[in-house]
């Protein structure tokens, strides 16, 4: 039985740290949750699903190298495989908060 690789978003954009770049990520998804549901906790991270199987909630940000991030899958038992990491690319690439966005396999 073939295991399914792991994969990870790799964004590039003009943010100071972390912080920044993860409200740019989150911020699109949240606004268009509010305009759904008229309202926002910090508990609805996990009812807002990026792609299938996946909630916002379920996504960490780490800063790879100066103004390069990795979105990667937080939940230990969901991860992005690669056809979810793509999606989540192309819904990150609409938002337009990243000069680049690319899919590439979780060292």
């Amino acid at each position: 039985m073939e295991v399914s690789k792991e994969y990870c978003v790799v964004v590039e954009g003009n943010y100071f740290d972390e912080s920044e770049a993860e409200h740019a990520l989150r911020d699109p998804f949240i606004e268009e949750w509010v305009e759904q549901t008229g309202k926002f906790r910090i508990h609805n991270f996990d009812d807002i699903e990026v792609v299938n199987g996946i909630s916002l909630g379920d996504l960490a940000i780490a800063m790879i190298e100066e103004e390069v991030f990795r979105i990667s899958c937080d939940h230990s038992g969901r991860h992005l495989t690669e056809d979810k990491a793509k999606k989540l690319a192309d819904s990150v690439r609409r938002q337009a908060m990243f000069d680049d966005v690319r899919v590439e396999p979780l060292a």
